[in-house]
């Protein structure tokens, strides 16, 4: 986690994801980070209007005002932010004090063998630490939750990974970034808007770590997610 104090540049495009290092669950098509059966447009159609649950709404970055609420649906909450790159958790090549001004070598929620998340392998999201704005166990989210990641008609499955600022809202993983042709970089990366999180309620990866599992199961929720809504 890590206290924004520069607005991010948008994302320049040019890290997507070459189609033959797409894992086997991922759509062919060059640059996609289509993960499951159900697509970006499916989930996007359902989350067009927003019943507030959150008490007050969030900042994207320090300077910003605060325009985003925490939004209620049947099995899941969701949010629409931008994207900042955490690079938090084990000391990685791309991950590390000398790449991220902001680089802290934990995360709030552990691997299966008790070490802190690996940012830039494992797509995770970030939610903001529990206050009077929200509280988000108290919504049914816990560290290894499965949030389905939308973002240029991309979806990506990602674990909830790490808390962050009370009052900022609008981050991930150097690898979810990656994954969905975000620029990755901690320091200049991210993009500045277009990004839906939707994190599915009562839901636990186990192992946290494994993505394969994050996928598998969020393909399940979000399925439901679409009947139910």
């Amino acid at each position: 986690m890590r206290l924004r104090t520069l607005t991010l540049a948008a994302a320049s495009g040019t890290a997507l994801l070459a189609a033959g290092l797409l894992p086997a669950h991922a759509s062919a098509d060059a640059g996609s980070a289509q993960e499951g059966t159900v697509s970006a447009a499916d989930l996007l159609a359902k989350v067009t209007s927003c019943s507030q649950i959150s008490n007050g709404k969030y900042k994207t970055d320090d300077e910003t005002s605060a325009t985003v609420p925490v939004c209620g649906k049947n099995g899941a909450v969701f949010w629409k932010a931008d994207m900042d790159v955490d690079c938090d958790g084990q000391r990685t090549t791309n991950c590390n004090e000398d790449r991220d001004p902001w680089y802290q070598d934990d995360t709030a929620f552990h691997q299966s063998d008790g070490k802190p998340l690996k940012a830039e392998t494992l797509p995770y999201v970030v939610v903001p630490s529990s206050s009077s704005i929200w509280n988000y166990s108290g919504a049914g989210i816990k560290g290894g939750g499965v949030v389905a990641v939308v973002y240029n008609n991309k979806v990506e499955y990602a674990v909830v990974g790490d808390t962050g600022p009370t009052q900022i809202i609008g981050e991930a993983s150097y690898a979810t970034a990656k994954a969905l042709g975000i620029d990755p970089d901690p320091e200049t990366g991210g993009t500045d808007s277009g990004v839906t999180y939707i994190l599915f309620k009562n839901s636990k990866v186990s192992p946290i770590e494994s993505h394969s599992a994050a996928v598998s199961l969020g393909d399940q929720l979000a399925r439901q997610f679409i009947a139910n809504n």
